[in-house]
């Protein structure tokens, strides 16, 4: 039985959060599906493909890069330490650690690669092209809009 004293705000469709949850939960389900054959989620592949790019990199800078939280990042690092495609190495600075792709890592992520560029271009196609590119510049908008989740500024967001 449900009881409400005041009717609620209806924040269908208005929520942005919502919207943007939802649309997330709905693609990372197609490309984690598409990218299971090379043993990869869709946030494990998007690191390895930070770090075959980017070469070395300090925590911090990852969780900026991927706009995660440390924490976050960290249990994600795991399951990829623990299948050796990423190390966690010392910096010049003993106190910063940076993650380095291996050998097995790369070749991972070159298994991936055509899986992620085949969901890439089915959504594509459905979705429009030109649609898609201006999608993931609204995206990009939102993440350099100057609203902050990060009270500390420990996911402020690098340009990709």
């Amino acid at each position: 039985m449900r009881i409400q004293s005041e009717p609620l705000e209806d924040i269908d469709g208005r929520c942005n959060c919502l919207a943007a949850r939802k649309a997330s939960r709905y693609l990372t389900a197609a490309y984690d599906q598409a990218l299971a054959p090379a043993n990869l989620r869709a946030t494990q592949f998007s690191i390895l493909y930070k770090l075959a790019k980017d070469g070395p990199i300090a925590m911090g800078d990852l969780a900026s890069a991927l706009a995660m939280d440390r924490t976050t990042l960290s249990s994600n690092l795991k399951p990829l330490e623990r299948d050796g495609l990423l190390e966690m190495v010392p910096g010049q600075d003993r106190r910063v650690k940076m993650i380095v792709i291996t050998i097995a890592g790369s070749a991972r992520y070159r298994t991936a690669l055509p899986l992620w560029q085949a969901v890439q271009q089915e959504f594509e196609g459905h979705y429009g092209a030109k649609r898609a590119v201006a999608l993931r510049n609204a995206l990009r908008n939102v993440l350099n809009s100057g609203f902050s989740p990060w009270a500390d500024g420990e996911g402020a967001v690098a340009q990709d």
